[in-house]
């Protein structure tokens, strides 16, 4: 997808905007992969005596062999059953907690309602959780690490016509709504349950394993097994799928390399691939040594890092006709995160005791679309693409 920054802009904005995505999906797959991993870790392969490094190498490698042969087609199919399955855990987790509470889910909600859990307007605009600042950072979260994804819109260029790629985004954004509010009741139902039991893990990342494996039944350990494994492969393969696409064509430039034959083009994406595997076993084990946050919470940050500058690309070239300095760009594309990082750590002195949220992204693609817009001259033959 990021062929339309070359059309726009040229080589450079391209590769930049490539690259951001390499770095971006990298580092998220990593993060969401090292907490299942880390999941299977503490409560199963360290009762056996497996080191970390085996499963992640594990791991890593079914996730290999599963993409190597499918390709795409296959795996939209395998990851809609496997998600199928993730969210048939998710209720049947939700049952099985309010079974072992002895309420029922309605009188389960009135108490999170009740708890203050549910709470979503904070009005205190100081407050990284402000409502505003949560709902914006959210609305361009979700347009970047979606639209500007090539791991989520490989799937839509699947589709056979832009009529189904259009329906296939309308109907993934209804269901998204859903999903995410049965995750969250999810989540709400695992702190309510550990208040009453009085659970501390001290990471939330290890409150629902904990709870499912320590005080519930075998079947809920199952069932949370199923879903774990079930959420991390789609994330795995997919992943794995868009890094070496990218890789293959926006700078090895497979498509276009007339002087490659089929045999040797494909040694090369099989070898991508291989190394694409290879550094997310890398960030996976970096981040077994600074695990010290949220994994959502980390998750979301760095996703205002490194997808701020597509955001502020992919704005510039849809919302101006003018035309940038090419060669500067990437130039513009980093010094943006590391003038955002500048700020959030020190805002509290800079900015009035304002403290920085996930609307950083904001910040972020603003200051790359101000950089752009400084270094850029009218583009009197500009063409909508």
């Amino acid at each position: 997808i990021y062929t339309y920054l070359e059309k726009r802009f040229g080589t450079w904005s391209y590769r930049t905007g490539a690259g951001f995505f390499l770095l971006s999906r990298t580092l998220v797959t990593s993060l969401r992969m090292f907490l299942v991993i880390n999941v299977l870790q503490l409560f199963v392969f360290d009762n056996w005596g497996i080191p970390f490094w085996v499963n992640a190498m594990v791991f890593i490698i079914l996730a290999v062999l599963y993409t190597f042969r499918g390709g795409i087609r296959t795996i939209i199919w395998t990851d809609t059953l496997q998600t199928g399955f993730m969210l048939l855990a998710v209720v049947l987790s939700i049952i099985f907690i309010s079974r072992e509470l002895n309420a029922s889910v309605g009188n389960l909600v009135s108490e999170i309602r009740q708890s203050g859990m549910s709470k979503m307007f904070i009005t205190d605009w100081h407050h990284e959780r402000y409502f505003v600042k949560q709902f914006l950072s959210g609305m361009f979260i979700t347009i970047t690490m979606t639209g500007l994804d090539q791991e989520m819109m490989q799937k839509n260029l699947s589709c056979r016509n832009i009529r189904e790629a259009r329906k296939n985004m309308f109907t993934f954004s209804g269901i998204l709504v859903l999903v995410n509010f049965l995750f969250l009741m999810l989540g709400a139902f695992l702190f309510l349950f550990a208040k009453k039991r009085g659970i501390s893990t001290g990471m939330s990342d290890e409150l629902f394993p904990t709870i499912a494996f320590k005080y519930m039944s075998p079947l809920a350990g199952v069932v949370f097994m199923t879903g774990l494994i079930s959420a991390a492969f789609p994330s795995a393969d997919g992943a794995l799928t868009s890094l070496t696409t990218s890789v293959s064509i926006d700078f090895f430039r497979l498509d276009r390399r007339k002087d490659l034959t089929e045999r040797k083009a494909t040694r090369i994406r099989y070898l991508v691939h291989l190394a694409m595997a290879s550094l997310l076993f890398i960030c996976i084990m970096i981040f077994s040594l600074v695990n010290d946050r949220a994994i959502i919470d980390m998750l979301f940050t760095i996703a205002g890092y490194t997808y701020g500058p597509l955001l502020g690309l992919y704005a510039f070239g849809l919302f101006t006709k003018r035309k940038v300095s090419d060669r500067l760009t990437p130039v513009i594309a980093v010094l943006s995160p590391v003038i955002c990082f500048f700020l959030s750590e020190n805002s509290l002195q800079l900015m009035n005791g304002y403290r920085f949220g996930f609307e950083l992204i904001i910040l972020n693609g603003f200051l790359t679309f101000t950089g752009l817009l400084v270094f850029s001259r009218k583009n009197a033959g500009h063409q909508a693409l």
